[in-house]
């Protein structure tokens, strides 16, 4: 039992121990790694994912671009014209040339219209306040020497849309991806009205 004299130097160091801990705490090195490493490894993963999310965007809208260029093939010599294509068989023939990395059958729009001019080409994608509308999309493929566009549309999902990458131009954290091949069709066969 301490005497009354050590009562004072007790209760002084009481007072000193936090601090010196404290002190003690703040020198030492050890787990220093790991603290900086949590500290920098979530802006350094959401950097990663948000590149990574980007490539897929551009390689998405890459291969887009070449299904959209290699089935306007179709319509420009007058393949889908004799053929009788509808929409549906157009969007089918479309879809045989996307191989695993779109879902064709349900997220693809398919949009072919024909113009008297190119100076009357009307390439704005038809979306309202975010949402995409799917029914403005029609097939006209013309006939031949006709100006026809056609344009492939797919909402494609963005994941890491809560770092706010800015890729997602739709509602619903999604992105639009447009392809569009403008052309005159050639004389497969006798003129006709445009």
């Amino acid at each position: 039992m301490a005497d009354a004299t050590s009562l004072p130097f007790l209760a002084r160091i009481r007072q000193l121990l936090p601090a010196r801990l404290a002190r003690r705490f703040a020198r030492r090195q050890d787990g220093a790694a790991a603290v900086e490493f949590a500290l920098v490894a979530a802006p350094f993963l959401a950097l990663t994912f948000a590149i990574l999310e980007t490539a897929f965007v551009f390689f998405a809208q890459q291969t887009l671009e070449a299904t959209a260029s290699d089935a306007a093939r179709l319509v420009m010599t007058g393949q889908a014209q004799t053929a009788g294509y509808a929409q549906g068989d157009f969007k089918t023939a479309v879809c045989a040339r996307v191989y695993g990395l779109f879902d064709c059958a349900g997220g693809m729009t398919v949009d072919v219209k024909t113009y008297t001019t190119f100076g009357t080409v009307n390439n704005t994608p038809p979306v309202t306040n975010g949402v995409f509308d799917t029914t403005k999309a029609g097939y006209v493929p013309g006939g031949p020497g006709c100006i026809v566009v056609v344009t492939l549309y797919y909402q494609w999902p963005i994941y890491v849309s809560m770092y706010n990458t800015g890729l997602s131009n739709l509602s619903g954290n999604k992105r639009l991806l447009v392809a569009t091949s403008v052309f005159r069709n050639e004389p497969y066969g006798p003129a006709g009205s445009c």
